[in-house]
């Protein structure tokens, strides 16, 4: 299968607008190549071994965002009015891509992560020596995974760290390659669903599912948010954008247990108001904060 991938290179402070913009044309996946956050990856000098080099000097200063397209008959449409709409925040440029290489080149934004002291984000074509205590969540991300928020992920992963227990139920919104689904059931939850809008995302987080032996814990539904759940959990996750969580918290009662709590993630530090304002106005309590690299998680309970 072809596919067009689309290239801006752009600002830090553009990310979120043309993120949106290449949404609103049916961009399947996005890849957004940053060199403070590949960087942030690398927490020993050892870790830039297996780093490409070519990903931390882009020689410009700032951030290259990639989306994929289907190659279909509309496709030339939908660039031209791509085009139009991004004119004004990067130098553009195409470029046709086969599936296999995309899949492929995933891999080389995606190293061995720690997070906390031991859970540690392995892809599957890594190798890594298991030391004891280690959580390991054997990933492999295909097109569902997001190069550029990787710090929302490591913060939703904390915090579940923190919270769950073993009688949790856990709801993953927006569960993308299912990582935070795994991490709660790792951590001991005793039910975890993830729900994704998009079909591939739920495709790849049950094949990742099935490599970490989860299966009987979680279960991966396709939907939109919270719309195909039925009953309420102890815990709530979304690493989505500021503007859908503020919408979801609206409705989020019939889904959260009383005393429950709320991890909200994929917020821009800019819009963490409208994410806060939305948790107060419907009788949340705020807990926690935390600002990492330009990325907001809030943690809330009800």
């Amino acid at each position: 299968m072809k596919w067009l991938e689309v290239q801006i290179k752009t600002t830090h402070e553009n990310e979120d607008i043309v993120s949106e913009i290449f949404y609103k044309y049916g961009a399947t996946g996005l890849a957004i190549e940053d060199p403070n956050d590949i960087k942030e990856f690398s927490r020993t000098e050892k870790d830039w071994d297996f780093i490409d080099p070519s990903l931390i000097d882009l020689g410009f200063d700032g951030i290259i965002i990639k989306a994929y397209y289907f190659m279909d008959n509309g496709i030339s449409d939908n660039l031209m009015l791509i085009k139009n709409e991004l004119d004004t925040y990067g130098e553009l440029s195409t470029l046709e891509v086969d599936e296999d290489d995309w899949a492929d080149n995933w891999k080389k934004y995606f190293p061995v992560i720690k997070i906390d002291d031991n859970i540690i984000i392995k892809p599957s074509w890594e190798a890594y020596e298991k030391k004891t205590g280690d959580i390991i969540i054997e990933l492999d991300p295909g097109m569902a995974f997001g190069t550029g928020t990787h710090e929302t992920t490591m913060m939703c992963t904390e915090v579940l760290k923190r919270y769950v227990k073993s009688d949790s139920v856990v709801y993953d919104v927006g569960c993308g390659s299912g990582i935070l689904s795994i991490v709660a059931a790792k951590l001991g939850a005793k039910e975890v669903i993830g729900i994704d809008l998009d079909e591939m995302c739920v495709q790849i987080s049950n094949e990742n599912i099935k490599k970490n032996n989860v299966s009987e814990v979680v279960k991966i539904k396709h939907g939109n948010l919270l719309d195909v759940i039925d009953g309420k959990a102890n815990i709530i996750v979304a690493n989505i954008i500021a503007e859908v969580l503020a919408e979801m918290i609206e409705s989020i009662d019939k889904y959260l247990i009383e005393g429950g709590i709320f991890i909200g993630s994929g917020i821009i530090v800019e819009k963490i108001s409208l994410v806060k304002n939305a948790l107060l106005e419907n009788d949340f309590n705020i807990i926690s904060i935390k600002e990492e690299n330009g990325w907001a998680c809030i943690v809330a309970s009800k």
